[in-house]
C-alpha cells in the first residue's frame, strides 16, 4: 500500500511540477523584445533587430533548431520610455505564444518592469544593461550576457590611474537608474585608489539638455570625464568641450552603453582624447572566428547595415539562445532552457569564451581608441 502512495505522491507532484514549467510544442518559439524603434535611441533598437534577426534568420533558413521549429523575435517600441516599456510587457505576458523575454535595452525601463518580471515566470534574457540589479543571485528567471557596468568602469579607472597617471575625475551621467549605477560604481573604484570624485553633472534622460552639466564641469577642468549617458548627449558634450579651453584636453571614457559606432560619427570622426569601453571585441576582428559568422551573416541578410558591437552582442546572444535550445533534452520547457543557457559550453561562441558567472555569460572588457577609422583596442 506504502509503495502505490509514494507512486501517487511523485506522479502528483511531477505533474504540479509540469503545469508550472509549462510543455511549448510550438512550431515557433517566439521571442518578445520592448526596444527603442523610434526617438533620439532607436539606432540601439534596430542594432539589436539586425543583430538578432541576423542569426535568427540563418537558423530557420538552414533549419538549425531540433524539431524543424522556427525562432521568432517580435519587437514592440518603447522610445526608452519606462511607461512605455511596462505597457509592452504587459501585452507580452498576455500572449500565450512568447517563451522568453529577450534583449529589452535600458536600464530604466528594466528597472520599471521588474515588479511585473518578478511575478510572472518568463526567461528574462540578455537585457542591455549592466546594472546591479539585474545581477541579484534572486533573479532566478534572469540571465544576463553582456559584463556589468561596474566591470567597465572598474577598468577605465584602472587604465587612466595605471597607465595615464591621472587623478583628477569628473563625471557625466543621465539622471536616472542608468546614470546612478555609473555613478555608484565610479564612487566605488575611485574610493579604491584612495581618490574621490572632482566634479559631476547631469542631464535628463531623452534629451539634450547638457548647458547646466557642461557649466559645471569646465570650472574643473578634469583630467578625465567619465561619461554615462547615451550617445546624442555625450557627443553633444565632447563636441563643445573639444571648442572649449578649459576641456579641450580632457580625456573622455564612454562605456558600452554610449554606442561607440554611432558617436564617432556624430563626431564626425574627431576622436582624440576618447577611450571606449566594450563588452565584445571589435566587430571587424575576422581572426575571430564568431565575428568572421558575424560579418557574414549580416552582409547575407542586412548588406545595407552598419556593423557595429551592439548588433555583434546581440547576434552572439541570439546564438546562445538558439544553442542553449538545441542542448535540451526532451520536451522544451521555461525552466530547461535557463538551466541550459546557465551550463551552456565555454566554447559555444568559437573564439570568444563564454561562462555564466556573476549571473551573466560574457566576463570580459574591452578599451579601445578610434584613430584611422578603425577601433584599436588598448592592452594593459
Amino acid at each position: 500500500m506504502l509503495k502505490y502512495i509514494i507512486a501517487y505522491l511523485i506522479s502528483l507532484s511531477l505533474f504540479f511540477l509540469l503545469l508550472k514549467d509549462r510543455i511549448y510544442t510550438e512550431d515557433t518559439i517566439v521571442l518578445g523584445a520592448s526596444l527603442p524603434k523610434t526617438g533620439i535611441m532607436k539606432e540601439w533598437g534596430r542594432s539589436v533587430e539586425i543583430g538578432t534577426n541576423a542569426y535568427f534568420k540563418y537558423v530557420n533558413e538552414k533549419g538549425l533548431l531540433s524539431d524543424k521549429r522556427k525562432i521568432k523575435l517580435i519587437t514592440l517600441d518603447d522610445k526608452y520610455e519606462p511607461e512605455l516599456t511596462h505597457e509592452n510587457t504587459k501585452k507580452f505576458l498576455e500572449r500565450k505564444d512568447i517563451f522568453s523575454l529577450y534583449g529589452y535595452v535600458g536600464t530604466p525601463t528594466v528597472k520599471y518592469i521588474l515588479p511585473l518580471l518578478e511575478k510572472n515566470d518568463i526567461p528574462f534574457i540578455a537585457p542591455f544593461s549592466g546594472a546591479s540589479f539585474l545581477r541579484y543571485n534572486n533573479n532566478e528567471n534572469f540571465v544576463n550576457f553582456r559584463s556589468s557596468y561596474k566591470e567597465e568602469i572598474e577598468k577605465i579607472v584602472d587604465y587612466l590611474y595605471f597607465k595615464k597617471n591621472i587623478r583628477n575625475f569628473a563625471v557625466f551621467y543621465q539622471n536616472d537608474q542608468y546614470g546612478e549605477e555609473g555613478y555608484i560604481s565610479l564612487i566605488q573604484a575611485l574610493e579604491k585608489k584612495n581618490l574621490k570624485l572632482q566634479a559631476e553633472g547631469t542631464y535628463k534622460r531623452n534629451t539634450l539638455s547638457i548647458k547646466h552639466a557642461f557649466s559645471e564641469l569646465a570650472q574643473f577642468q578634469p583630467e578625465a570625464l567619465i561619461m554615462i549617458g547615451a550617445y546624442n548627449a555625450n557627443a553633444l558634450f565632447i563636441k563643445k568641450a573639444k571648442a572649449n579651453e578649459k576641456l579641450k584636453d580632457t580625456i573622455f571614457c564612454t562605456i558600452s552603453f554610449s554606442n561607440a559606432d554611432v558617436m564617432i560619427k556624430s563626431l564626425d570622426f574627431n576622436t582624440k582624447n576618447l577611450i571606449f569601453s566594450e563588452i565584445v571585441p571589435n566587430y571587424e576582428n575576422s581572426k575571430i572566428d564568431i565575428i568572421k559568422e558575424y560579418k557574414y551573416l549580416m552582409r547575407r541578410y542586412y548588406p545595407k547595415e552598419p556593423l557595429g558591437f551592439i548588433s555583434l552582442e546581440s547576434f552572439l546572444a541570439a546564438k546562445t539562445v538558439v544553442e542553449a535550445i538545441n542542448n535540451i533534452k526532451g520536451f522544451l520547457t521555461q525552466r530547461k532552457f535557463l538551466d541550459e543557457l546557465r551550463q551552456i559550453p565555454k566554447d559555444t561562441l568559437k573564439g570568444l569564451e563564454i561562462e555564466y558567472k556573476n549571473t551573466q555569460l560574457l566576463n570580459e572588457v574591452y578599451l579601445f581608441k578610434h584613430e584611422n577609422s578603425d577601433f584599436v583596442e588598448i592592452h594593459d
